[in-house]
């Protein structure tokens, strides 16, 4: 009795293995055809016989899903996200074609990816950074751009999760470097070894090498601690700072980054000690000493910021930057002369101080004027310095340098 019945599965069996089959055979013919509507109804009908599939008709099931929602590249977003999940979910019976695909999938992405980052499509670009991740997971490079993307497109939360997956995954970055240096301007120039390798032949370069790239985990804890603050989570700032310069106890930019953390918490003396460190480390780095100019400018400790300023106009009298914020802190002190000046009587009391007042606010500007000079040195076409300059030499009466300054102006279109 139990043979028809085993006759009747076998039966059925073979007829849904004839059914998958076919399903299948339409769906890539349709998809070779570029009809996609039609092999996404093939094979809706089916996913409903997955469960008799063997793993080989279960690989081509997902390479035909794969390719027909891809649609050569004209996929939307939704329809391309689920095509790289079918396409990662295709096993090794169809290696060759799913690697065909891959590629294919990757080099069309990047160059859609790059001309959103180059146009200023900064959101698109990294969404299409971190589905060429999903293509090819192996280079962690897109994540990496995914994450870059973001910060520019201000998607902090999708910034910082990406960089949290590349510090998980001890994403450095770096790659191997080849080098020679240009005979005739000196300058050494770094690129790829075939064509390093050819510019050596033709003897216009000199001394080879080859080094690792710069490490990039510093520059993702940084990040990773930067986005916390942007996000208003300081703790989880200060504690990814705190690891990163575990890390990186020498790096002099995270213990900027952390002394700028701190002054925003409002930890005044753990933020003057982290200052002081970075002195200690790096005393004779103009452009360190010049950021710590600027943290203590943006903690209102003026006098400190004047101080690491005129060490770096020492250091580097042609600092523009340096020249121009002591100057601009050095003006600052008019305003509140101005201020007592404005709340002054007529009592002869008054009357005297307001004329000490008046010397005070001449010698602020004879106090600011070297440093604008100098930049003026440095930058002859600056005019808005140039302006600053006419318009103290007026308030203090020197004539002649403020004609001379006013000439200036109106020669730049001032």
């Amino acid at each position: 009795m139990n043979k028809p019945i085993l006759f009747v599965l076998a039966i059925l069996v073979s007829t849904l293995s004839f059914a998958q089959k076919k399903e299948l055979r339409a769906a890539d013919k349709a998809i070779k055809s570029n009809n996609y509507a039609e092999a996404k109804a093939a094979l809706d009908q089916a996913k409903s016989m997955m469960s008799q599939m063997d793993d080989k008709q279960i690989s081509q099931y997902h390479l035909l899903m794969a390719e027909s929602l891809y649609a050569k590249g004209t996929a939307n977003n939704d329809d391309l996200n689920a095509s790289i999940g079918h396409l990662n979910e295709v096993g090794s019976d169809y290696n060759s074609e799913s690697e065909t695909l891959r590629q294919t999938m990757e080099n069309d992405l990047l160059s859609k990816a790059n001309s959103s980052y180059t146009g200023g499509n900064y959101s698109d670009a990294a969404n299409k950074f971190e589905q060429l991740y999903q293509v090819k997971p192996s280079d962690t490079t897109y994540l990496y751009y995914s994450a870059v993307s973001s910060v520019s497109a201000q998607d902090y939360e999708k910034a910082l999760n990406n960089y949290i997956k590349l510090d998980d995954l001890g994403y450095t970055g770096q790659v191997k470097e080849y080098f020679a240096t240009n005979k005739e301007t000196g300058e050494e120039e770094v690129m790829d070894k075939q064509t390093r390798d050819l510019y050596m032949k033709s003897g216009d370069y000199i001394k080879p090498g080859e080094r690792m790239s710069e490490s990039k985990s510093g520059e993702i804890t940084k990040n990773i601690a930067l986005l916390y603050v942007q996000l208003d989570k300081k703790d989880e700032a200060i504690a990814a700072i705190k690891k990163a310069r575990a890390n990186e106890p020498d790096n002099s930019d995270l213990i900027l980054t952390e002394a700028n953390l701190q002054y925003k918490l409002g930890n005044n003396e753990e933020y003057k000690s982290l200052i002081q460190e970075a002195v200690k480390l790096d005393p004779n780095n103009v452009d360190l000493i010049y950021n710590l100019g600027v943290l203590s400018a943006e903690a209102n400790d003026i006098e400190a910021a004047k101080g690491y300023y005129k060490q770096v106009i020492e250091m580097d009298p042609t600092y523009v930057n340096a020249l121009t914020n002591l100057s601009a802190l050095i003006l600052q002190e008019e305003q509140s002369i101005i201020e007592e000046m404005n709340g002054l009587g007529n009592s002869a009391a008054d009357n005297r101080r307001y004329d000490e007042l008046k010397e005070k606010r001449k010698g602020v500007y004879h106090q600011a004027i070297p440093y604008l000079k100098s930049v003026l040195d440095v930058e002859p076409d600056n005019v808005d310095v140039a302006r600053t300059l006419m318009n103290i030499y007026s308030a203090i009466g020197d004539t002649d340098n403020q004609k001379k300054m006013k000439a200036k102006v109106e020669e730049l279109g001032g």
